[in-house]
């Protein structure tokens, strides 16, 4: 017996085929929406992770921070204290340095040269008197400059005066000479924690004794040897 199928079989492979299409296409869709939801979580776990990296970084620096400002005062005050202390110790090295002054001034002071004042600013003095010749001034020059104390005569002005009460003329100078002192310690720069050695702005420098001036009244030469 010969079977004939009248249906329309081709018509049903296209809409059998059309449904595999369909239904390949929405599982490739739902494949792609589940990676692309995959990838976003990954990402947003990695970013999140990465935030709390940065969060512990800004924390850990912060408090870095405040540390290296304590290290700074504590710097700042190291330094104060030592440079307190350097004046102190150049003050009593050097206190006896008026009395060494004077008494190197009256020795290297020779015959015919009378002093009118004496000034000291630091290490440098100032002498201002009378010579009865340019050639005592010339001997006081080289006096100084043998002095164990005294140092560096260096001859402002010379000239010429009529001092009241005073037969003549006499020669008025003014003379400036350095004090040797000694150099005081040097104090080690304290550089904070992985930073080159630095000087600190506002320290304050060792400073020597106030300047003294001593003057002879009015009219009448002072010191020397007549």
């Amino acid at each position: 017996m010969i079977r004939l199928n009248l249906l329309p079989h081709r018509e049903q492979k296209r809409q059998a085929r059309r449904r595999q299409f369909v239904s390949v296409s929405i599982g490739l869709a739902v494949l792609g929406l589940l990676i692309v939801a995959l990838g976003h979580v990954v990402l947003a776990s990695q970013t999140e992770n990465q935030n709390s990296r940065n969060a512990l970084l800004k924390s850990e620096i912060t408090k870095l921070d405040e540390q290296i400002k304590e290290i700074d005062k504590l710097r700042e005050q190291t330094l104060a204290l030592l440079s307190r202390k350097q004046v102190v110790e150049t003050l009593q090295t050097n206190r006896t340095e008026a009395v060494h002054l004077i008494d190197q001034i009256v020795r290297q002071l020779p015959d015919g040269i009378y002093l009118r004042s004496v000034r000291q600013t630091d290490t440098r003095v100032t002498l201002v008197g009378y010579a009865q010749s340019n050639a005592r001034v010339s001997t006081l020059m080289r006096n100084i400059e043998a002095s164990p104390w005294l140092e560096k005569p260096a001859l402002v002005e010379i000239k010429s005066v009529q001092l009241p009460n005073v037969a003549g003329r006499v020669n008025e100078f003014t003379l400036n000479l350095q004090v040797k002192r000694a150099a005081p310690p040097e104090i080690a720069p304290i550089a904070a924690p992985g930073a080159p050695p630095a000087a600190v702005p506002g320290a304050p420098p060792a400073k020597a004794a106030p300047g003294k001036t001593a003057s002879a009244p009015a009219g009448m030469p002072a010191g020397g040897h007549g």
